[in-house]
């Protein structure tokens, strides 16, 4: 059984606040899958709310795909940031620091509230 690549899904939100839900594996194959979304996105968005509930691994590669958004988005003085990584996910995401350089939420109303303000 070979698993689906990760891809997105984009949506607009009010307040010019943009939802990235990404889907499946952030390993290297997933990761070259949808690492041109993510910059285009970094590129032209201010308000990111990345939504990880549907990511069941996530590699070195995509922490960095995470992290380079994050600065991409920073540098135009906007926000980048995670929603509801499933556990294994949020795991890494601590271990690895990044926690302390991108917020993390559970709830989707703090989220939006925090990308709103």
């Amino acid at each position: 059984m070979t698993e689906e690549l990760a891809h997105i899904e984009v949506s607009d939100l009010a307040g010019g606040i943009t939802e990235v839900k990404v889907f499946g594996r952030m390993d290297i194959k997933g990761v070259f899958a949808i690492e041109d979304g993510f910059a285009k996105i970094a590129d032209e968005k201010h308000k990111v709310l990345v939504n990880l509930e549907a990511v069941t691994f996530l590699a070195s590669l995509g922490i960095r795909t995470l992290v380079m958004s994050c600065k991409a988005v920073a540098a135009k003085g906007g926000d980048l940031v995670l929603l509801n990584p499933q556990a294994n996910v949020d795991k890494v995401l601590k271990s690895s620091g990044i926690d302390q350089a991108i917020k993390i939420f559970t709830s989707r109303d703090e989220a939006l509230a925090y990308l709103g303000k």
